[in-house]
Parts: C-alpha cells; sequence; structure tokens
C-alpha cells in the first residue's frame, strides 16, 4: 500500500516511460513483430493456472513450449491436452527453475499458490522473461514490494489475474460512477458470499500422493506433514499459503472498489469475523469477516461468508456504491442502479447491463500479449495496481488477526503486534529475494 501520492507519482514514472513501437526486442534477445510466436511456459498446471494457458492458446501467435509442476500426474495430463491443441508436445519439468533456465520463453505464466509467486516472479525477471501472475500478486505486503521492484528494475512486462480489469460492462460501470449522478457516495458494499464452498473436515496426516515432490510445493513455508486439505484448492484457506476469501475473491472485488472511488489508501482499518460456520474445521482463516476501511469522507465494507449464498442485493457476491441518489451494483453478471426512494434529487432507475465483449479473461491475456508486442509496461493490471490491491486485502486481514483498529502509512502500523506481518520467514534454504 502506497500513499495517494506515492501512487500517482508511481503511475506517472512509468507512463513517462512508455516507448510504443511495432518491434521491439523481446526477452530472449530475438525481435518480436506483430505476426512472431510468443512462447509461453506455465509453472503449476493444476486449475486457474491452465485456464490461463488456454485463454493464452486461443491467440495464433502463442506457442506453449513448456509447462512446470510438482505433482506428475497433473504435468502429464496437462502435456498430453497442450500436445493435443497445438500439435506438438511441450517439455516437462518437476522443479519450476529448469523451466525459468528454458532460453526459448518469452513469457512465464505463473499460477501457483499464493506462496510461490514472490520467488517465481522475480526469477523470471532477473532472467529477462515477461510475467502473468495469478491474483493475489503475494502472500505477505513485503513480497508484493520486492515483486514490483523486480519488474521495475529488469523492465519486465508483468499482467496480474485481475482479469476484471480488462472486462468492458466493469469499465462502464466505473464511468457511470465517477459521473456523479449517484451523489454523494457514502460507502462501497463489497461482499462474496460462497455458498457452493464448503465446509473442509479434520483429515489425519498422510504421505504424499505418488509422483508429488510435496517438499517442493512447501517451498518457502513452514515444514508440515502432509496433508490433503492443505494441498491443490484448499491450500487457500491456510495462512503459511494464503489469505482465505479477503485475498481470495478479495483483491477483484476490492480493487473495484478503489477503482470507481479513485483512492487508495484508507484512513484506518478495522475488522471482526472468525469461524462462526465451521468452527471445528480444518481451516484456518474465518469463515465470515466484516472489514471497514475508513476514507476521507466514506467507508469500504467488505463483507464475506462460506457456506451462505445471500449477500446483498439478492448476489452471491458484488460491490454496492451507495450513494444519495441511488446505489450502482455490480458484479461479474452486469451492473444496474436502483434509485433512492427518498430525497429531492431522485434518478431513473438503470436496468441491468449485462457482460459482453469477448470475455473478461481472455480480453485480459489479449491486452498482455498486445503490452508483450508494444513493450508497453502499463497493462490493465500491471504489476503496480496488483500489489497495491493485494497490501490492500493484506490490511484487512491483518486487522482481523490482531484485532486491532489500524492505521497506515504506507509502510508501516506502527504497532509492533501488526507489523510482525508485513514479512513472511521463508524456510531454509529459500530466501526472500533482496531487490
Amino acid at each position: 500500500m502506497t500513499t495517494r501520492r506515492e501512487f500517482i507519482q508511481q503511475a506517472g514514472i512509468l507512463g513517462a516511460g512508455m516507448v510504443f513501437q511495432p518491434f521491439m526486442t523481446s526477452a530472449t534477445g530475438r525481435a518480436v513483430g506483430a505476426n512472431d510466436k510468443i512462447r509461453v511456459g506455465l509453472i503449476g498446471c493444476n486449475g486457474m493456472g491452465f485456464g490461463d494457458l488456454t485463454s493464452f492458446m486461443q491467440n495464433p501467435e502463442v506457442e506453449c513450449v513448456a509447462l512446470a509442476d510438482i505433482d506428475q500426474s497433473v504435468l502429464d495430463k496437462r502435456g498430453s491436452e497442450v500436445e493435443k491443441k497445438a500439435g506438438k508436445a511441450p517439455k516437462l519439468y518437476k522443479d519450476w527453475r529448469h523451466l525459468i533456465d528454458h532460453k526459448d520463453i518469452d513469457v512465464v505464466i505463473i499460477g501457483t499458490p499464493d506462496h510461490w509467486h514472490c520467488l517465481q516472479l522475480v526469477a523470471a525477471c532477473e532472467s529477462g522473461k515477461d510475467v502473468y501472475c495469478e491474483k493475489p500478486l503475494g502472500n505477505s505486503i513485503e513480497e508484493c514490494n520486492i515483486m514490483v521492484r523486480a519488474a521495475q528494475k529488469y523492465n519486465r512486462i508483468v499482467q496480474v489475474g485481475q482479469w476484471q480489469r480488462s472486462d468492458p460492462h466493469w469499465q462502464d460501470a466505473v464511468k457511470f460512477i465517477r459521473s456523479g449522478q449517484l451523489g454523494k457516495i457514502r460507502t462501497v458494499r463489497v461482499f462474496s458470499y460462497q455458498g457452493w464452498c464448503p465446509s473442509v473436515p479434520v483429515k489425519a496426516d498422510e504421505a504424499p500422493p505418488a509422483g508429488v515432490d510435496y517438499d517442493m510445493w512447501l517451498g518457502p513455508a513452514p515444514k508440515h506433514p502432509f496433508n490433503s486439505n492443505r494441498f491443490h484448492f484448499t491450500f487457500r484457506w491456510f495462512w503459511d499459503y494464503a489469505g482465505g476469501l479477503m485475498t481470495d475473491w478479495g483483491v477483484h472485488l476490492l480493487d473495484y472498489a478503489l477503482f470507481g472511488m479513485d483512492v487508495t489508501t484508507p484512513k484506518s482499518i478495522m475488522a471482526s469475523g472468525g469461524k462462526f460456520g465451521y468452527p471445528n474445521d480444518a481451516c484456518e482463516t474465518p469463515d465470515l469477516l466484516q472489514t471497514i476501511y475508513t476514507f476521507d469522507g466514506f467507508t469500504v465494507l467488505w463483507d464475506h461468508a462460506i457456506g451462505i449464498n445471500d449477500g446483498a442485493y439478492q448476489r452471491n457476491h458484488g460491490l454496492g456504491f451507495v450513494g444519495e441518489n441511488g446505489t450502482l451494483v455490480l458484479n461479474r453478471y452486469g451492473w444496474e442502479v436502483i434509485p433512492e426512494k427518498v430525497g429531492k434529487d431522485r434518478m431513473e432507475a438503470v436496468e441491468l447491463k449485462k457482460p459482453y465483449g469477448g470475455g473478461g479473461l481472455n480480453l485480459h491475456v489479449k491486452n498482455h500479449l498486445d503490452c508483450i508486442k508494444s513493450r508497453n509496461r502499463n497493462c490493465n493490471a500491471s504489476i503496480e495496481i496488483g500489489a497495491h490491491i493485494a497490501k490492500f486485502s493484506h490490511l484487512g486481514n491483518i486487522a482481523y488477526r490482531t484485532g486491532k483498529q489500524l492505521s497506515w502509512d504506507g509502510k508501516s502500523f506502527h504497532d509492533s503486534k501488526a507489523d510482525k506481518y508485513l514479512v513472511k520467514e521463508y524456510r531454509n534454504p529459500w530466501k526472500l529475494p533482496k531487490i
């Protein structure tokens, strides 16, 4: 989290440094033209990582040359799927560092759990490769700072997987919010109620599955016996690897709260919640949480629940920009305006505007490819944007974990209990990068 002044200054520097040319030298030292192949490698082939790769491969200029995953069964399956799609088998690696060393790769897609993003992104940038990194960008505030410095130092084109930044109906909603028609906005309700997401029952530790390099999966995270609850999708409910629903969905939705209101740094943060729905299950992160970010003249309220599907406005996720003339409600299925029933400045309802265009993720990938060709670092979800909202989400988690109302100056809480959460301690032999 930078201050608003620092954020604007960084954006200005970024914009001033843009050079728009049809042909530029790529990371691998070859000229990349508008019709040349852009060669990609994927680290972390399960779930969203492979979804990202699939969107990349829809573009004729993209060639997948390598995959890396610690799970041999996943690696073999995805390798076969890529070969079937592209007619050519990619190289397969159990150790992601071999993929980074691959000289022919232009772009690295990072689809690993959150606790791995920093090491892999920094290594990719140091090797001269551009990066598409899944959200949230980092698993701590300091990791986010390091990753921004790496991308800037090595002049890499980084897109963070907050694909709603490339989705037209989200962009049009922001234009309406900023038009002033809602009147003074007093609060932004941001909510994620995930009824599909069940409780995670406690399971006994066991041996890792055959073909899984579990020590490499842990990487910099603390040593812990293998437990299937901490593996694959449900890793996100454990503090060692992620930040729960706050960082999983929060980076998408809170990003648009800040973008719509054109703000960056809150005056204070406080949070309350806990494991109220499933107090005895295996998860560490809260299944219910409310966080209040206070700005000058309005608040942003984050509200999440697991195992409940009824959020606000008869939706299970979204944002409500609550103005004195009306409320704009926005989510992945469209946006509308609900007029306020009292007051003199009545406004007409805006009927639901459904999504349109080529799909947010596909447009997001296309934006990244265009920026790679022009060497324009100002992607729709640049690393600066991704780092900012990841840190903003971490602020909410830190307020919850400390039980305190906190103030933030962009670098420190000036509170010893809160400041200990700024940096993750890495397990040997892994070291937090120094940039």
